[in-house]
């Protein structure tokens, strides 16, 4: 699945949510939550960590 960097930076912006939170919701750490950020292609075991630690639908953080 790819990730989409700039709906899941929406979502932050929508909850006010810094990166560091969002890797403390997510359960790692700052830097580990960067790596996945940039990353290309993600597992949708992480995709439904990240949309639920945002507190989105998964297909809000996806491309199309």
């Amino acid at each position: 699945m790819r990730l989409s960097r700039e709906n899941v930076d929406l979502a932050r912006a929508n909850r006010c949510m810094t990166v560091t939170a969002l890797a403390e919701a997510y359960g790692v750490s700052r830097t580990r939550m960067n790596m996945i950020l940039n990353q290309r292609e993600v597992t949708p075991l992480c995709v439904g960590r990240l949309a639920k630690a945002l507190g989105v639908d998964v297909t809000e953080i996806i491309e199309q």
